[in-house]
């Protein structure tokens, strides 16, 4: 009535005995928080092209170096192209992923990416406050 299975099933039924690689949670969090920071840096980017700053550009390389630490040295993909988005959006936008960011590295007690993703935060809060967007500042320096 039944056709056999004819092949071994995807799913282990015995802890150990799983033919496919998994993540730990450590490796899924360095993914999650790369993703977050890598984007908060193509927002960052896109920020500088349209205006451009000093905070912003040392903001851009100390993300970037935290991007290509999480991705075992890979540097992260850039663009310098300014979008059609509206600098308050971007900063909105920026705030939110950096909010995402200071979530993931605090569960990962990654101290230099929250103290990374706090600042930036501060700063996107900032240039909303004063609607500005080269009111983009930077507190400390890593």
């Amino acid at each position: 009535m039944y056709e056999p299975i004819r092949t071994k099933s995807v799913h282990s039924t015995m802890a150990g005995t799983s033919d496919f690689p998994h993540r730990t949670r450590e490796e899924e969090l360095d993914i999650q928080l790369a993703g977050h920071l890598a984007a908060l840096l193509a927002v960052t980017d896109e920020l500088r092209a349209r205006t451009p700053a000093r905070d912003l550009d040392t903001a851009a390389e100390r993300l970037a170096q935290q991007v290509a630490r999480l991705r075992g040295g890979r540097p992260p993909v850039r663009t310098t192209t300014p979008g059609t988005t509206r600098s308050a959006a971007l900063h909105r936008r920026a705030h939110t992923l950096a909010g995402r960011a200071l979530v993931v590295a605090a569960s990962r007690a990654d101290t230099a990416a929250a103290i990374l993703s706090a600042e930036r935060m501060d700063a996107h809060t900032a240039a909303l406050a004063t609607g500005s967007p080269a009111a983009d500042t930077l507190t400390a320096t890593a």
